[in-house]
């Protein structure tokens, strides 16, 4: 049985709700649910958590998904404070031991120090940008992928910790043209790629 662990990072803040990222989480559940193969636990960000629980979480899962919009070309940061929060509870405690380098020689190995080996995790963002300013030349994102430019930061995070990356997923135009219908039939066939074949 695979376990998989579900974040919500889509925060209530300002004039946003979170409600998209609560229907994407909310649907990441039920696809799992349904299917007697895997074991799910959740987490939303804009509830009380124990962060010694939530490490546990972590450790316990064999995949994690997040879930997040992008504010200002990174994370809200209800979702950072989370995230500050549990992976430092997680020292030494299953999430990282150490940096990975050595006295010895400490020019090398960086990154090295993670204890989550053998998981793996995928994330989904949501953009007001549309998906052209990723793509088009001249456009703001300077033909720069949302993994390789604005999540480049939040991929070695993953991998700090020893986890490997699986597809992601980024969801476009969210705040002016969405098509949530469409997203929700484009996204369950992502995780039936993913999960089920």
């Amino acid at each position: 049985m695979t376990k998989i662990f579900i974040i919500n990072g889509g925060q209530k803040f300002g004039h946003s709700g979170g409600r998209f990222n609560e229907t994407i989480s909310n649907e990441t559940f039920n696809f799992f649910k349904k299917n007697s193969d895997f074991e799910v636990k959740t987490t939303n960000i804009n509830d009380d958590y124990n962060p010694v629980a939530e490490v546990e979480k972590f450790v316990w899962a064999d995949v994690i998904i997040y879930h997040t919009p992008i504010w200002w070309f990174q994370l809200p940061h209800g979702f950072k404070k989370y995230i500050d929060v549990v992976f430092t509870e997680g020292h030494a405690k299953g999430i990282y031991k150490s940096d990975g380098r050595s006295s010895e020689n400490p020019t090398i190995n960086y990154g090295t120090g993670g204890m989550l080996h053998g998981k793996k995790y995928m994330v989904t963002t949501s953009w007001n940008a549309p998906k052209e300013a990723f793509t088009l030349p001249g456009e703001f994102f300077n033909q720069h992928s949302v993994d390789e430019g604005p999540l480049f930061g939040f991929h070695r995070m993953n991998a700090f910790t020893g986890m490997k990356p699986l597809q992601s997923i980024h969801f476009h135009d969210i705040e002016k043209n969405a098509d949530v219908v469409n997203d929700l039939k484009v996204y369950e066939n992502h995780l039936t790629q993913l999960f089920l074949n």
